[in-house]
């Protein structure tokens, strides 16, 4: 059987993301969110695919667990996976969630003291084409706190890398400034937040699920050493790692 036309297979995505945004809870729900100082959140977690340069197909999906507030690894888990969903701009949920949810899943099946309280995913939540991203995607089906944080600004509903953008990131001066994404609606959809003193260049925070934005811009910045979030870092850095060691001939 032959796979559905882009088109169709759009359409059916585009359906699917709007039954699941309506499950997006955009609020604190833990108690622990609502501390000063996180209290109560023990175990943070990192997701993250990498793929082997010219394979896209074939990736490493990545699950971190650490300690918080002292961002140790506690877990890991890697696992190399094929793809099978196309890539299209505003789907990428399609492609890498059940890789990611599996891992969470087997993670709560064989540890389950090990469950994160909260996942960072490598991507965006709310800030997105029809307000589902990737985290929201693993937010809604895990059933877990999650918090979407790019690298780089996705231009969506009325946020563009304008000369007015680039005059807010250069005002924010030090770690934890932050400015709000307000989409043409003035629904504010994300922040760009300065995560460190020692990068310049923002990330995008977003709400993937069961937390607020304000919460997760601050939870962001409390687990950055460098610019990306531990998590994501570590996630990333494993999973490179894994390919590596696994597919040394491979340029990661």
């Amino acid at each position: 059987m032959s796979a559905p036309p882009p088109e169709y297979l759009v359409k059916q995505w585009e359906s699917e993301q709007a039954r699941l945004r309506q499950q997006v809870v955009e609020e604190d729900t833990e108690d622990w969110q609502t501390s000063p100082d996180f209290s109560g959140l023990e175990r943070v977690g990192g997701v993250d695919l990498s793929f082997i340069k010219g394979d896209d197909v074939n990736a490493c999906a990545q699950l971190v667990v650490l300690s918080y507030p002292d961002l140790e690894v506690l877990y890991e888990d890697s696992q190399m996976v094929t793809l099978t969903a196309p890539y299209i701009a505003g789907f990428l949920a399609f492609r890498e969630t059940p890789f990611l949810l599996e891992a969470l899943q087997r993670l709560e099946r064989n540890h389950p003291n090990l469950l994160p309280q909260v996942v960072f995913v490598d991507g965006n939540g709310l800030f997105h084409y029809r307000e589902f991203g990737l985290a929201c995607h693993l937010g809604v089906l895990s059933g877990l706190p999650c918090v979407g944080v790019a690298k780089n600004l996705l231009q969506v509903q009325g946020v563009y890398k304008s000369k007015e953008h680039q005059s807010q990131i250069a005002a924010l001066q030090k770690g934890g400034d932050s400015f709000p994404l307000a989409a043409a609606s003035g629904k504010v959809l994300g922040k760009a937040l300065r995560s460190s003193d020692k990068s310049s260049k923002p990330v995008y925070v977003s709400v993937g699920h069961k937390i607020s934005v304000d919460t997760a811009v601050r939870l962001t910045h409390s687990c950055c050493r460098y610019r990306v979030p531990e998590p994501i870092r570590q996630a990333d850095c494993r999973s490179r790692e894994y390919l590596r060691t696994h597919f040394p001939a491979a340029d990661t």
